[in-house]
């Protein structure tokens, strides 16, 4: 997309990447939309469905401005002054193209993950086997469709142009929806749960109230619980009890009998399961924040890098083929799919062998990795961009926007390489992590949570090169020049190597400090029936810390 901005768009190779990090940061931010519905109202399956529809139209859109000469500038040869800016209508037309594409974007990914992963039987051992290997098989199966699509695709964009480019994917998406679809017979399916942001809403409130009355949590507090077998959320089961955020315990802490019990309001009364499912999330929270820096890092695999390698020589070694340069990620993605196969077939057994954990290391580990490798991809890609930009000064090519260098492209591999892996261990990991953090009510939120992180980070990239290129004199003399042999982006890199590596100490911690699920819950935790015998001892209680309070 940067390059079509570039070249088709006429747009400078900053504002291009400024573009692409907004829209990509939109697409993964609007998951929490997808996910909202899809736990509330519609389910993952027809939230997949309906958002696949909408990606597709923005798709046939996209084409339309490729193909159709009023919807894009007069051709230009080359870039710079010369060449006539898009009107506001032909922008216009492709940003809502884009925007319907991030929209169906934002439907589908927090659901497809969690959709698969569904389709295995918890109470099945043989099943529960598999499901501990689908997030490294979805993740591999997402890069085999990236490398289709950064070397088929692109093969089609070079030799057929840009309007081919577009209208094969678009008539791939159609022929997926169709092909998800007849498959509904075979699925299995989870029900929408309601909203999980009002039962959020509803616990705060409820904690508020009762902290203004004075409630205050003991040991021997009794905490609300439904008698039914289920918890009073539909298609969530019941949740233990667990010591952590004891403030919004509050919310499940009668005020008085059989006013109470009558009473079918949830801002005022929530059951324990209710508050475990918000405890779920805040839990989460710390996680979520430290990893945010790393999507900062991958947000430059579908800019800068290709940036870089389109100045570079691309011409494969012993032949006349040349890499296109919106084939260069294809580092990355094969990458994946090597490492993948490897990690599950050879590193998960070994390391299941020493550690007896089901996944060979825990999700939390395995995030760590990531982290820790991202931090070296960027040490590698600052010293071979100032490799880059010596080597155009010493061939005399500094002032040209067209001319590649002598340089092979292949000194990217170790940057796209290690990012490549990083990408591997942090990203199923967070998809594990996010997934068995969840409660049944918020699987799609949970994942949505886990995916807005791609979106904060783009928008940060963004964030932080506009700061960079107004603190070191813009386009003309900063770091960010339309002339990339001319700006300063190895010194970017060296930034976020530095970022990376506060963000990896900063994750230790938090790793080191976090407490999952299986925290120990000794306070009684007591369905309806057992808890209303005893609602004098907590009247009285209530009505001593109420006389204190005045």
């Amino acid at each position: 997309m940067v390059s079509y901005l570039v070249f088709e768009m006429h747009e400078s190779i900053p504002t291009a990447a400024t573009l692409v990090n907004d829209w990509v940061g939109a697409a993964y931010v609007l998951t929490l939309l997808g996910a909202f519905l899809s736990d509330a109202y519609l389910g993952r399956f027809l939230t997949v469905i309906l958002f696949s529809c909408i990606y597709a139209v923005g798709m046939v859109m996209l084409t339309l401005s490729a193909s159709l000469s009023g919807l894009r500038p007069p051709a230009c040869a080359g870039l710079g002054p010369g060449c006539d800016p898009p009107t506001s209508a032909q922008s216009g037309f492709l940003y809502a193209a884009l925007g319907l594409i991030a929209l169906g974007t934002g439907g589908i990914k927090p659901c497809v993950s969690s959709f698969g992963a569904d389709q295995f039987d918890e109470n099945d051992k043989s099943e529960m086997t598999r499901k501990y290997s689908f997030f490294n098989w979805f993740f591999f199966a997402i890069n085999m469709g990236a490398l289709m699509g950064i070397t088929v695709m692109v093969y089609v964009q070079v030799t057929k142009g840009w309007v081919f480019g577009f209208a094969v994917p678009t008539a791939l998406v159609v022929l997926s929806v169709v092909t998800l679809a007849l498959g509904a017979p075979l699925y299995r399916f989870q029900k929408p749960t309601g909203s999980a942001f009002s039962r959020f809403l509803q616990v705060l409130v409820a904690s508020v109230r009762n902290h203004l009355r004075g409630i205050v949590i003991k040991e021997d507090t009794i905490l609300y619980e439904v008698e039914t077998p289920v918890s009073a959320i539909p298609g969530v089961q019941k949740l233990p009890h667990t010591r952590q955020y004891r403030f919004l315990d509050k919310a499940a802490v009668s005020r008085s009998g059989e006013e109470q019990r009558r009473s079918s309001n949830k801002w005022n009364l929530c059951t324990v399961t209710q508050v475990e499912e918000l405890k779920s999330l805040v839990r989460v929270l710390p996680i979520w924040a430290s990893t945010i820096a790393l999507s900062l890092s991958f947000s430059q695999l579908s800019t800068f890098f290709i940036v870089q390698g389109r100045t570079m020589d691309r011409s494969l070694p012993n032949s006349s083929l040349i890499i296109p340069p919106g084939s260069v990620p294809i580092f990355s993605s094969a990458n994946a799919i090597i490492l993948v196969p490897l990690y599950e077939g050879v590193v998960v057994p070994f390391l299941r062998k020493r550690t007896g954990h089901k996944r060979g290391i825990t999700s939390l580990q395995r995030m760590g990795v990531g982290l820790f490798l991202s931090i070296f991809a960027l040490l590698s890609a600052a010293v071979i961009e100032k490799k880059r930009v010596q080597n155009a000064i010493e061939e005399g090519i500094v002032d040209s926007r067209l001319k590649t260098s002598t340089m092979s492209v292949f000194w990217l591999l170790p940057q796209f390489f290690l990012l490549g892996s990083a990408e591997v261990f942090t990203y199923v990991g967070q998809l594990e992590f996010f997934y068995d953090e969840a409660t049944d009510g918020t699987r799609s939120l949970s994942s949505a949570l886990f995916l807005s992180e791609f979106g904060i980070g783009s928008w940060l990239s963004t964030a932080l090169v506009t700061i960079i290129q107004r603190c070191t004199g813009g386009e003309k003399s900063g770091w960010f020049r339309n002339n990339l042999n001319a700006s300063r982006l190895d010194l970017f890199y060296w930034v976020l190597a530095g970022i990376n590596v506060v963000n990896f100490v900063v994750y230790v911690v938090v790793a080191l400090r976090y407490k999952g699920t299986n925290v120990d819950s000794s306070r009684s935790v007591v369905d309806e029936s057992i808890m209303f015998p005893k609602e004098s001892k907590v009247k009285d209680e209530d009505e001593k810390e109420m006389k204190a309070v005045i």
